[in-house]
């Protein structure tokens, strides 16, 4: 259970599994990789404690599965997972809660998803969930209950890790050099790649605090979903049995989510403002959708952008979704340190997207006229905002999605893109 697979680099030391006789609480979602983390830690005589957070805030008119699966991770069936989890922790002689999160859920996930698609953006709520709910709200309902524990774990698959030497020489000899001007934590924890490239999910994990992750654990960072299944298995879990969880709410509910201020019909455009058609509603499109679009053509059709001002959305053919770079803002960084040099690093745009190589430029307002950098440093004033420049072109960059910065296989930092660029 330990991250052994980022040891090979020699640039960080892994963080060290609960050991045995600690106190661990695991976010228990009812679903495979939850419930053998929990045995795991139970087999590693640790005392395990289950949490499940309770979002259903009964604001939507969404239909049950009627098959007694879960539909999506939000949803009037959340029951069903909570009396799964119930009659786990009792057979396992497992404590176990259930901790509301309903408020936060609402602001931070379903008001944030609303408001960022009617925005012409295509927002994605696990990345928000994460920090605000998942590592945030249930931790405060964990304190709130008087719980004291020394871990919490998660069936994530990702590995948590410190750099050996300070962070800032991650970023190259001149960032390295403008640290002085930073307070920062040298040496924080960070993500780091699982072992099972195909489920790692450390994208969706970058904006937790580098301070949250040093109580954090993820037991299956060195296992692959099949050797998890064959493990869940093995213990006669019936959690091995359920289909993969749904995230979010699926599309088709899409109606429902927007009903409480309609959509407003609009029209659908060519990048000439040709009319092709009518759109019902921008909250129905994101960048790079193909299908559902209503419209027919000589040549396949796809999303180029999205104009909530026009209350357009605009077409074009494959070839003109290719983007040389990114604007993103909003940015977080491990540990805290902020660069204010351009550097290299690993970049990807979406969690099914491959990661390429991209220079990383900061972008900086002007103090009494001047832009350079060793100015800003100085004045204590950092870049908000960073252009990206891809070594090779990139399809569909999407404005609300995440570009996410890897180096020697760990997450240093992430924004949320704003636009893409050609240059």
């Amino acid at each position: 259970m330990e991250a052994e697979n980022l040891n090979r680099l020699g640039t960080y030391s892994a963080l060290p599994m609960p050991e045995k006789g600690s106190t661990v609480v695991v976010g228990l979602s009812g679903g495979v990789d939850s419930t053998l983390a929990c045995m795991l830690l139970q087999e590693a005589g640790c005392k395990v404690i289950a949490v499940t957070m309770s979002l259903w805030n009964n604001d939507l008119d969404l239909p049950p599965n009627s098959e007694g699966l879960r539909n999506s991770c939000y949803g009037p069936d959340e029951q069903i997972d909570i009396d799964a989890c119930t009659k786990f922790c009792a057979e396992k002689k497992i404590e176990y809660h259930v901790i509301s999160v309903k408020e936060d859920y609402k602001k931070h996930v379903m008001d944030y998803f609303k408001s960022e698609y009617r925005r012409g953006r295509t927002p994605n709520p696990c990345i928000m969930c994460n920090p605000k709910v998942k590592f945030g709200a249930l931790l405060d309902g964990i304190e709130k209950l008087g719980i004291k524990y020394d871990y919490f774990c998660t069936g994530h698959y990702a590995c948590l890790v410190r750099p050996v030497f300070d962070i800032a020489e991650l970023y190259g000899k001149e960032n390295a050099e403008q640290a002085k001007y930073q307070q920062y934590e040298k040496n924080p924890v960070v993500i780091g790649k699982a072992l099972d490239v195909v489920k790692d999910q450390g994208y969706f994990l970058y904006r937790i605090p580098s301070t949250v992750l040093k109580k954090v654990r993820f037991p299956l960072g060195n296992f692959t979903k099949q050797q998890v299944f064959e493990m869940a298995r093995e213990r006669g879990l019936k959690a091995a049995e359920k289909a993969e969880s749904q995230d979010f709410v699926p599309p088709e509910f899409f109606d429902v989510i927007f009903s409480d201020v309609p959509p407003v019909p609009g029209d659908i455009v060519d990048l000439s403002g040709k009319v092709l058609g009518k759109h019902k509603g921008i909250e129905y499109y994101t960048i790079g959708q193909r299908r559902g679009l209503g419209v027919s053509a000589n040549v396949p059709l796809y999303v180029h952008s999205i104009d909530p001002e026009k209350n357009s959305v605009v077409l074009c053919e494959n070839d003109d979704l290719l983007k040389t770079g990114l604007i993103a803002d909003n940015w977080v960084w491990a540990g805290g340190f902020v660069p204010t040099k351009e550097f290299r690093s690993e970049v990807k745009i979406r969690l099914a997207s491959k990661p390429v190589m991209s220079t990383i430029i900061p972008l900086f307002e002007e103090i009494d006229g001047q832009k350079s950098a060793e100015n800003q440093a100085e004045n204590q004033v950092l870049p908000s905002k960073y252009k990206i420049i891809f070594d090779i072109p990139q399809r569909a960059v999407a404005p609300g999605q995440s570009a996410v910065l890897y180096l020697n296989g760990t997450i240093l930092g992430g924004g949320l893109i704003s636009q893409g660029i050609n240059e």
